[in-house]
């Protein structure tokens, strides 16, 4: 049976896929280097971006959302709201559907926008969303 998630906007299958993780760090006490090692460990296909890391978990870490090879369904934003709005055009263009908006990463603006290019805004921790525990990932 198919993982689901209730966003603001409705339910959505967390299937296993492929997710982007936008603010992705090599700092394993960072909740994004945890969602990076949790979807992985769950099977998904994982693309960490970040321009100043190289490689996060041993995975290639992307400068851009724009770099991200090929279609990916999901993502997850760990950076200022403000930073956010910046990678969702991108995001849109690579196929996105879902992104999701963790603690101190959202405003009203963002996620009107993430609306705006037809994405699904999941206003809740992607750790949790996909039954992982954030602790469980603690160094």
């Amino acid at each position: 049976m198919a993982s689901r998630a209730r966003g603001r906007h409705g339910e959505v299958s967390l299937e296993p896929k492929s997710i982007i993780i936008v603010g992705a760090s090599s700092n394993r006490a960072r909740y994004a280097n945890r969602a990076v090692r949790a979807y992985r460990d769950l099977g998904w296909t994982v693309y960490p971006v970040h321009p100043r890391e190289q490689e996060v978990e041993g995975l290639r870490c992307y400068a851009t959302v724009a770099d991200v090879p090929g279609t990916v369904s999901t993502m997850s934003l760990y950076l200022p709201p403000e930073a956010g709005l910046d990678v969702l055009a991108a995001a849109a263009a690579k196929g996105v559907r879902e992104v999701f908006v963790n603690p101190g990463a959202g405003s009203p603006a963002l996620v009107e926008k993430i609306r705006s290019l037809g994405m699904v805004a999941i206003e809740a921790c992607s750790i949790l969303a996909v039954g992982a525990d954030p602790q469980s990932y603690a160094e």
